[in-house]
């Protein structure tokens, strides 16, 4: 078995940065995307975010493409929202999304940012760097 340890802080926006993401579906969403995150053999640490986007930390294995990972998460999440919730609109994500990489000292720093973002966003404490979707 290979050795990795490979940490991405991951951003991505609903479709027009619209707020479909209300607290009936939030945690819903959320455990739909850690069970895809472990489906493809990857460690989900955190997942939280705003009524318009979604922040994951995550460990990802080398054989997966970050490109393919995000699209699969992406792609079940919204499936499944559409597909088992009943919605008064349609749910989508945007075509973009960040990532960034980080080390192994930075994760309980990540983990904490990513859970607390309802706080940090209401206090206006967000991390620039950290909230840019499209590059």
């Amino acid at each position: 078995m290979p050795f990795w340890q490979l940490y991405y802080h991951f951003i991505w926006a609903t479709k027009e940065r619209l707020p479909m993401i209300s607290p009936q579906i939030e945690a819903k969403l959320y455990a739909v995307i850690a069970s895809k995150v472990k489906e493809l053999g990857a460690i989900p640490f955190a997942i939280g975010g705003m009524e318009d986007h979604v922040h994951l930390a995550a460990s990802v294995p080398p054989k997966v493409a970050l490109a393919f990972f995000v699209g699969q998460i992406k792609g079940s999440s919204s499936h499944f929202i559409n597909q088992e919730m009943s919605l008064e609109y349609r749910f989508g994500w945007q075509n973009e999304y960040g990532v960034f990489s980080f080390g192994k000292r930075s994760l309980p720093e990540i983990v904490q940012y990513v859970q607390n973002q309802k706080i940090i966003h209401r206090n206006r404490q967000e991390i620039a760097y950290f909230e840019r979707i499209g590059m």
